[in-house]
């Protein structure tokens, strides 16, 4: 009885096994990457499909940007769906863009900090603080756009969930958040922002309501 060959290959018993490629440990290395910033798999679609959200009305133009913005006196005639869409729309691309990236930012510090059911909830209250005080607090205040009052929102859960478990970067991450806020609400729109028709009450009630979510919902032990 002849032995069997190894040669043969993986279909016998005893066969070769086929060492790794010369790209599996880069892809490998891709993969740690992207998780450590929180962009594999279901997080980094995730995250694409929101930056598509917050993209995708550019494409309407001005007439998208009407229809859809925060817009005080279109509330009275039962448009209720500029109190959402209001937070998807922006003045231009470039405004777009420049929430996009600060969603990237927040995203690779916080995106496992909490579940995504509790990032939803977290949004829809900075989102509904937003509404109600520029509502009540900000009555000249004709209509409104942008994201950004949410994402600091996002900051303000994000680094709540730091502070929590006790990382050291917990409080510089609250304490930038507070000295931006501050100086907004003293001086006006960051020094590099002037020109722009930043409404900075919409960052502190974003903040703000962010926060309150947060602190109802108890944040993940250690980011999976």
């Amino acid at each position: 009885m002849t032995p069997d060959n190894p040669a043969k290959g993986p279909n016998t018993a005893d066969g070769f096994r086929k060492g790794p490629s010369r790209g599996e440990p880069r892809t490998r290395a891709w993969r740690q990457w992207a998780r450590s910033l929180n962009c594999d798999g279901r997080s980094g679609l995730a995250l694409a499909l929101v930056a598509l959200v917050l993209l995708t009305p550019q494409l309407g133009g001005d007439t998208a940007r009407r229809m859809l913005r925060y817009q005080r006196d279109a509330f009275a005639t039962g448009e209720w769906w500029r109190w959402v869409t209001g937070h998807f729309v922006h003045l231009s691309l470039a405004h777009a863009l420049l929430n996009v990236l600060g969603l990237v930012l927040l995203w690779m510090l916080f995106a496992r900090d909490y579940s995504p059911r509790a990032w939803l909830l977290i949004v829809a209250s900075a989102v509904a603080a937003i509404d109600v005080g520029l509502w009540i607090g900000d009555s000249t205040l004709q209509w409104y756009v942008g994201s950004s009052g949410a994402l600091h929102g996002v900051l303000g859960a994000g680094a709540l969930a730091h502070l929590r478990r006790r990382e050291p970067d917990g409080w510089i991450l609250a304490g930038l958040l507070v000295a931006k806020l501050t100086y907004e609400q003293w001086v006006g729109a960051l020094p590099f922002m002037h020109g722009a028709a930043v409404v900075v009450d919409a960052h502190l009630y974003g903040a703000l309501g962010g926060v309150l979510a947060a602190l109802a919902l108890p944040p993940r032990a250690e980011p999976v």
